[in-house]
């Protein structure tokens, strides 16, 4: 996680978004790795997608979990490895009660609000950021 980190940080210096969709299950890997994006100055926005173990386990299609139950897979987060849920993420979606819709509409108010986005309605109407 901190290598995703570094190479996200190395894109934000140089005026590229980054997005990353990581399995970071512990705060402080997280928390280094805000450190060094707003450091130098850019924005880490953390969004928690809240799902439960049973969610997680029910959504996976390659039978992983099952395997970690069975001991064929061992250090696998939520099963023998644990969780650590963030404390204060920018933003949080319920996955399991939520449609995907509201989450993505969540998840760009968020950045609306910070200006980090052009809200939609500007954007056709050819704004720019």
């Amino acid at each position: 996680m901190l290598r995703i980190g570094y190479v996200a940080n190395l894109l934000a210096r140089n005026g590229v978004v980054a997005i990353t969709a990581a399995i970071s299950p512990y705060r402080e890997i997280r928390e280094r790795n805000r450190a060094l994006v707003e450091r130098d100055g850019s924005a880490f926005i953390e969004v928690y997608a809240a799902a439960t173990l049973e969610e997680c386990e029910a959504r996976d299609v390659k039978g992983l979990y099952a395997e970690a139950r069975a001991g064929k897979r061992t250090g696998f987060t939520g099963i023998d490895d644990p969780y650590e849920p963030p404390l204060a993420p920018e933003v949080m979606v319920p996955t399991g009660s939520e449609p995907v819709g509201e989450s993505l509409s969540r998840i760009l108010g968020y950045l609306e609000s910070r200006g980090l986005i052009t809200p939609a309605r500007e954007a056709a109407a050819g704004g720019t950021r």
